[in-house]
């Protein structure tokens, strides 16, 4: 708070109070950008560069001998198909389900509707480790172990809780007189579900199937107990990729760049509806 000579007081950030800011914005952006950074240097190094004392902060002998490594190793390719069948499937599935049971409880009343609520809520609150002995014993006792199958369903059952309740606040947001003026020029209930709320919470599957995406193929607690090496995905073969004299960083770091790869790329092509669906859906209760 400032007095001018006016007499006029404003309200505002002094200087040193800004320059507090950018100053712990920087220091924070920098230890988030630095193991990216690490990652990514250490991948385009020679072995013996990676195992030096010395750390060096650029490559001196610039290689991609590392990438070769990483993608000429047995299970690579297999578990990179593996992680892309499950994500798909997984977060599919979500948007469908999720999609019809959000359109449900958003505009239709029926009994029960609010407890539904609060158990989609409470589920989310339940700690991940806890449930993953039953969702063990469940999938062994209908023969989904060691499955792709079976690990996209559990991957289903994890994002729907998520999937219903912020979609469920993109629906409540759609007026519902835009409903009844369609079905008043003649359009069924069909034709206002795929003509009018369908376009209109497209922002809000976009974001939603981000939030999946990301979820699903980072995941490799659940798929390294239910399956083998042969039937996991990537970020399970990461955790493997280990030797019994150590852990080839550069391979490793290598193979972490090519992880990432799908997941930049998903986020390119539907970057534009990102920020929309987030904000859309950010005041919806």
């Amino acid at each position: 708070m400032a007095r001018h000579d006016d007499g006029v007081i404003t309200v505002g950030r002094s200087r040193i109070g800004t320059f507090f800011a950018n100053t712990t914005g920087i220091v924070f952006g920098l230890v988030m950008i630095f193991p990216v950074y690490w990652v990514l240097n250490t991948a385009f190094k020679p072995d013996s560069e990676v195992r030096s004392f010395t750390p060096t902060f650029f490559p001196n002998d610039f290689t991609l001998d590392n990438f070769k490594s990483a993608l000429g190793e047995e299970l690579f390719i297999p578990s990179m198909i593996n992680g892309l069948i499950i994500t798909a499937m997984a977060v599919a599935a979500a948007l469908v389900v999720g999609f019809l049971a959000a359109l449900a409880i958003a505009r239709f009343s029926f009994y029960g509707r609010k407890a539904i609520i609060l158990v989609i809520l409470a589920v989310q609150l339940v700690p991940f480790l806890a449930l993953l002995i039953p969702l063990f014993l469940m999938l062994q006792g209908a023969n989904l172990t060691n499955s792709l199958v079976g690990v996209a369903l559990v991957y289903l059952v994890l994002l729907l809780p998520y999937t219903v309740w912020t979609l469920r606040g993109f629906i409540s947001g759609i007026p519902r007189e835009l409903d009844e003026a369609a079905m008043i020029d003649g359009c069924t209930r069909a034709q206002v579900f795929w003509r009018i709320i369908l376009p209109l919470t497209g922002p809000g599957l976009v974001a939603t199937s981000v939030y999946g995406f990301i979820q699903a193929w980072n995941e490799f607690i659940i798929i390294n107990t239910l399956n083998n090496p042969q039937k996991q995905n990537l970020m399970a073969w990461l955790l493997y990729n280990q030797t019994e004299r150590g852990t080839a960083w550069g391979p490793l770091m290598a193979g972490a760049i090519i992880t990432s790869i799908p997941v930049v790329v998903f986020f390119l092509i539907i970057q534009r509806n990102i920020a929309t669906g987030l904000t859309a859906g950010a005041v919806k209760g």
